[in-house]
């Protein structure tokens, strides 16, 4: 089958996107584009899709797992060592979600209660 488009971005809202990028940055090792706006970030990707983040003024943060607001997207993110990923993410502002419902993945959520995924590589 031949693709009708590649994915460039992947982008979400959030109430402050300069922090939000700089906490993907620190996952992803991608640096923050020199171009990027007040309203608008983006990370710079070495592998082509990449991740920008959009203020929203009246931000209202997903929940999960329930279905009040739900999360619509989350992106994941493959490692080799989930205790590891783990500490690291702890350290720079992630918070491990209280459900936890596999064993080769893990959910967090990022400073704007965003639910992200660190998956164990196969």
């Amino acid at each position: 089958m031949t693709a009708i488009a590649r994915l460039s971005l992947t982008a979400i809202d959030c109430p402050d996107p300069r922090a939000l990028a700089e906490f993907y940055s620190e996952i992803t090792g991608w640096p923050i584009d020199p171009d990027s706006s007040e309203r608008w970030v983006q990370l710079v990707s070495d592998v082509g899709a990449t991740l920008a983040f959009q203020r929203v003024d009246d931000y209202r943060a997903p929940e999960w797992p329930g279905q009040g607001r739900a999360q619509q997207e989350h992106p994941d993110f493959e490692v080799d060592d989930l205790d590891l990923a783990e500490s690291r993410l702890l350290a720079i502002g992630a918070r491990k979600h209280e459900v936890q419902p596999g064993t080769d993945f893990r959910v967090y959520l990022d400073p704007a209660d965003h639910p992200f995924c660190m998956v164990l590589a196969s």
